[in-house]
């Protein structure tokens, strides 16, 4: 059985795991999830928040190697974590996520999808240091198709998502692409578009790329079932 860290995207913290843990583990595996920087329990000042402490975190939280799952804009701080350090990390796996190559940065992966269905859901601080979803736009967004339980009980815990982090590139390398990768494209994403999760995995094996028919966030939309993917995806390796 596998150990898996999973790392939540812009906004959110290790609290939308919460259906994903258990299920994980009713399947014989072990399952945790953190904080980012300045997101959730983590009270580190906006300002400080970079792309790299991303990728810190990520990595202080493991002793043993971990199938690291990556959801959104977590595609970037797995795989900064996995380039500063591939031997902490068994897999990467991508939930509907940004999947960087090259040296590109987050902000730059974003204006190449060919629709930008999440840019008028988001307001920019007075300080220009972060942003933050409306919240009367983020059920559309984020949770179109989930349970009016999960949905009132995640946008109140969402927070203030600090740009530098996805301002900066990230020069990809062999040693995150050597690591079996895996993504999981969601096919209903209003986030994310769903075609814009097929050009980024143009040219990956057909075997390492899977489908959820959810939305963006299939952890409340259909947490057995990712649950039941991430098993197999980790059991094939």
């Amino acid at each position: 059985m596998s150990d898996f860290l999973l790392i939540h995207g812009s906004c959110h913290g290790a609290w939308c795991w919460r259906d994903v843990i258990p299920a994980l583990e009713a399947l014989g595996h072990s399952a945790r999830a953190i904080d980012l920087p300045g997101h959730g329990e983590d009270k580190t000042p906006v300002g400080e928040v970079t792309l790299e402490a991303y990728a810190d975190a990520i990595l202080a939280a493991i002793e043993a190697p971990v199938v690291l799952v990556g959801h959104s804009m977590a595609g970037f701080p797995i795989t900064a974590a996995a380039e500063k350090a591939p031997e902490k990390i068994a897999q990467l796996v991508y939930l509907c996520a940004y999947a960087p190559a090259g040296s590109v940065s987050l902000v730059q992966m974003r204006q190449a999808a060919p629709r930008q269905p999440l840019l008028p859901a988001l307001e920019k601080s007075a300080d220009g240091l972060c942003f933050t979803v409306k919240p009367d736009m983020a059920r559309e967004v984020f949770y179109h198709d989930c349970p009016d339980a999960a949905v009132a009980f995640a946008i109140p815990r969402l927070c203030p998502q600090p740009i530098a982090p996805q301002a900066t590139p990230l020069a990809v390398t062999e040693r995150s692409r050597a690591l079996p990768r895996d993504y999981i494209r969601c096919t209903d994403d209003r986030t994310i578009p769903p075609e814009y999760q097929v050009t980024m995995t143009g040219g990956w094996p057909d075997h390492r790329v899977h489908s959820l028919r959810t939305g963006h966030s299939p952890f409340f939309a259909d947490p057995q079932g990712l649950a039941r993917l991430l098993h197999d995806i980790a059991g094939a390796g």
